[in-house]
């Protein structure tokens, strides 16, 4: 079976991270559509996802909010939610998507808000 071009680069950015990846760290994977952003902490040994953000959610969604603020809102929370649990060392999966724009600005609010990558 043949993989789509867009399979093999998100093998190949994962394998990257699953081989350099220690176990003191978690990974964060980064979807994004083209009006929304999600993203989720996944402890990959225990194969479980730890925390969970999304501008699905009803209070970022009243909001009205660019995609770009969107981006930032969700770091934000996100941030807040693995410092309740003690995250702050985690990797970071882009996975199919380029380290530009949105996904740029998603891991730029990340680190000032603590989270080491």
């Amino acid at each position: 079976m043949k993989l789509t071009k867009t399979d093999r680069r998100k093998f190949r950015v994962r394998n990257k991270l699953k081989n350099v990846s220690r176990h003191d760290r978690y990974r964060l994977s980064v979807s994004r559509s083209s009006k929304n952003i999600t993203a989720q902490i996944i402890d990959d040994i225990k194969k479980i996802t730890l925390i969970s953000a999304s501008s699905l959610d009803r209070a970022i969604r009243s909001q009205k909010k660019t995609k770009t603020e969107q981006s930032t809102i969700v770091a934000e929370m996100l941030a807040k939610k693995a410092q309740e649990k003690k995250i702050t060392k985690i990797y970071f999966d882009r996975g199919i998507y380029n380290y530009h724009g949105r996904i740029k600005i998603f891991a730029d609010t990340l680190r000032k808000n603590g989270m080491d990558f």
